[in-house]
């Protein structure tokens, strides 16, 4: 999680305003909006995670990324202030799940109508953010350039 999280940022430091805000297509999210969400995820992940390591039974629900992404406002903030908030999530996911025990690791509940483990969580985590990076790569960078 640390090295992705460094990967990011460094990343994401290096790009210009103009390909931040840039959309390759109508309907699409920008780059910063992307990094919102993958920050929205982050967090309702985790939240799913400690309820099911703390043996919550209770069924979790979806919620709407298109919803989110549109309430989020990160078309009117820096992405400094962004990756802040990034930074700050990521850190409390490393420190979450490096407190977890083995047999947290392994519980399970239901969330968005789907059984999952709270280690599949955290993989899931970072192989949500892993697609949207090769997103940026593919479909914004590329077109952008």
């Amino acid at each position: 999680m640390e090295e992705e999280m460094q990967d990011t940022i460094e990343t994401t430091l290096g790009l210009s305003t103009d390909l931040l805000e840039f959309k390759y297509a109508e309907g699409k999210w920008n780059m910063k909006e992307i990094l919102m969400h993958i920050v929205d995820t982050e967090r309702i992940f985790n939240y799913r995670a400690l309820r099911f390591a703390r043996y919550d039974d209770t069924e979790l629900s979806g919620f709407d990324d298109n919803a989110y992404a549109i309430a989020s406002k990160a078309d009117q903030r820096t992405i400094q202030s962004i990756l802040d908030e990034y930074e700050s999530v990521r850190n409390s996911s490393i420190q979450l799940f490096s407190n977890f025990t083995r047999d947290m690791l392994n519980q399970k509940g239901i969330a968005n109508g789907v059984e999952i483990s709270v280690r599949a969580l955290g993989f899931t985590i970072l192989g949500h953010e892993m697609h949207h990076k090769k997103i940026f790569e593919e479909r914004y960078i590329k077109a952008f350039n």
